[in-house]
């Protein structure tokens, strides 16, 4: 008999077209991470952030099953989740508008072949949900260890009238270190190898 699948039991956003987000973690303020990948930024953002209410989107369910056991277990259950999901797919269901201070993306889309583009997560369709999610004055972070890739991103942002620059110099996103005392696993490991990290930052207009 074949097993059963180990992360069957994923965590996953509660049916529906519309998942009112005060109603999956609680806090001052809510910020989204889209693919935590394995949870380093939203277990230190936890730590670091007590009154944030930490939400994870991760298409992978390994990974969303593991990362949402460990904040369990580190007592940040009522305010930090992951639900293995695609952002794509999940972020039109997240409600009320504006509810989100902060959007973090961090060195996603590792696909470069052509084949592989509806894969990737920057695009029209993710930009105007975040837009829609974020508050005024909320903040949208990115980053990557690939330099063309965020000269991508930052065109493709640089499109929308929703996201002004708020980076180091004045018109530009460009900031230089991550100002939000956490940091993901694979930008830990950039640092050590002395990898160049391009950061952008905006805020909702």
């Amino acid at each position: 008999m074949k097993p059963p699948y180990p992360y069957a039991d994923a965590p996953r956003l509660p049916e529906g077209d519309r998942v009112d987000v005060s109603k999956l973690v609680s806090g001052r303020s809510y910020e989204l991470e889209v693919g935590p990948g394995r949870g380093g930024f939203l277990l230190e953002r936890a730590a670091a952030v007590p009154d944030a209410a930490l939400i994870g989107l991760e298409i992978r369910k390994k990974w969303a099953t593991l990362v949402d056991r460990r904040l369990d277990k580190a007592g940040y259950r009522l305010r930090a989740r992951v639900f293995a999901e695609d952002a794509k797919l999940a972020l039109p269901r997240l409600a009320p508008d504006g509810v989100f201070s902060r959007a973090f993306l961090h060195f996603p889309d590792p696909w470069w072949k052509k084949r592989h583009e509806k894969r990737l997560v920057m695009g029209d369709a993710f930009l105007a949900e975040v837009a829609r999610l974020l508050a005024r004055g909320g903040e949208l972070f990115l980053q990557s260890d690939v330099e063309e890739r965020v000269a991508e991103y930052e065109a493709h942002v640089a499109m929308s009238p929703a996201f002004a620059p708020a980076g180091d110099a004045p018109g530009s996103p460009r900031i230089a270190d991550n100002p939000y005392v956490a940091r993901s696993p694979r930008e830990r490991r950039a640092i050590a190898d002395g990898l160049p990290i391009f950061r952008l930052r905006y805020t909702r207009t």
